[in-house]
């Protein structure tokens, strides 16, 4: 069986300049060969349709899917204000394409039709599917539900929602020749091939339990009968105004929340996003009302430690199995939690699974993925998670 692949990347500051260059790189590790898919991460600085409209002069017509990012991880290690290019070739592995918009108006029916557009394309059974919805409309764990309606509870789903380099404005997708907002772009893996996964966050539950007393989807109203920013409000020593005056996320994202969910060691991460005069939070998922949660905690030790462990799940579960490519969905809060070490975390992943093997990947709103990294056709449950190392390894 063979897999081939090629990454590239490009800093120039000219949109289309960059994207060719990336994708010339790309393309040119594969011998020449016309790949079967193509993956795009890009900074939101770059003017988007012209960076892509540059990768697709050199792509053609090969089936492509991306997104903007809040920082974009290669082989090399990870950066920033880049354009970076995946193409992949396989004999044995099809690539299938799909995607679902109008996440604002129904974010589960957004899920279920990228699913739904996926299968109908789709000659033989799934194995593996990856998805990259906007990172800041509607409801992100109601997406991975509307995909789960489609493939079935215990599908393994991965993936990383869209970034806009830490503005919170507005994050873009990208299928085929289009450049895309509210949207989730997807990938079906089908064939024979192996593949393993890591999930793992390293945060540590800080203070004591509180119980969600009122919440309203992503938005977190009351804990302990009183308003969700208390939890703030008594930790920063900070008053309510200051905490809403900009979106809280830059503030807080070193303090997530974290929820306990059934089938998982680690609480299941929320980032907290913005904050209101009321008293309220949204956070990047929903929190159901009558959760415990906790207020978060971690340090670049933790975190290194936490991304190793999720490199040696995905070896473990190739099960011997050569490594040819790496997926990276990694949080933007490590990012910024890591600040100059940064790329300390990468090169753990690396040092698991190998330096040399082509990998990709970026820094996320969110990432989709199997709770504890089990994908166990009868008990695995992908989540939307915060603050968490993904990752996909696909082998042969």
């Amino acid at each position: 069986m063979s897999i081939q692949t090629g990454v590239g990347k490009s800093k120039n500051k000219g949109s289309e300049k960059a994207g060719i260059e990336a994708a010339r790189e790309a393309i040119s590790q594969i011998q020449g060969l016309e790949p079967d898919l193509v993956m795009v991460f890009a900074s939101a600085q770059f003017d988007q349709e012209k960076m892509l409209q540059g990768v697709r002069s050199i792509t053609k017509d090969t089936p492509l899917v991306g997104c903007s990012t809040s920082g974009e991880i290669i082989t090399e290690g990870p950066g920033s204000k880049l354009v970076i290019v995946m193409v992949l070739k396989s004999d044995q592995v099809k690539f299938t394409i799909g995607i679902g918009k109008d996440i604002k108006a129904d974010s589960r029916d957004a899920g279920r039709k990228a699913a739904e557009d996926v299968v109908q394309k789709t000659k033989g059974e799934l194995s593996m599917f990856i998805m990259l919805p906007d990172g800041l409309t509607g409801n992100g764990a109601d997406i991975v539900r509307g995909v789960q309606d489609v493939l079935g509870e215990h599908f393994p789903i991965m993936g990383g929602s869209a970034g806009d380099d830490f503005k919170f404005e507005k994050t873009f997708e990208y299928y085929n020749g289009e450049v895309l907002n509210d949207s989730v772009v997807a990938v079906g893996l089908s064939g024979e091939f192996s593949w393993g996964v890591g999930v793992q966050h390293g945060w540590e539950a800080i203070g004591l339990p509180m119980k969600v007393t009122k919440s309203e989807g992503a938005v977190l109203k009351e804990l302990d009968n009183k308003p969700a920013l208390k939890i703030y409000e008594e930790y920063f020593g900070k008053k309510s105004e200051e905490l809403i005056r900009e979106p809280i996320a830059r503030m807080a994202y070193t303090y997530p929340l974290g929820m306990s969910v059934k089938g998982s060691k680690e609480l299941l991460i929320r980032d907290v996003v913005i904050a209101n005069e009321k008293g309220e939070i949204t956070c990047a998922a929903e929190i159901p009302q009558g959760s415990e949660i906790r207020l978060m905690l971690s340090d670049p030790e933790k975190a290194m430690k936490a991304a190793r462990k999720a490199a040696e799940n995905a070896r473990t579960q190739l099960k011997g199995a050569s490594p040819k490519a790496i997926f990276v969905f990694d949080c933007m809060a490590r990012n910024k939690l890591l600040g100059e070490r940064i790329g300390e975390e990468i090169t753990a992943i690396q040092e698991v699974l190998g330096k040399d093997v082509p990998l990709i990947g970026f820094y996320t709103y969110g990432e989709q993925a199997p709770l504890g990294g089990n994908i166990d056709p009868e008990t695995c449950r992908s989540e939307f998670h915060n603050e968490t190392m993904t990752l996909l390894v696909i082998g042969e």
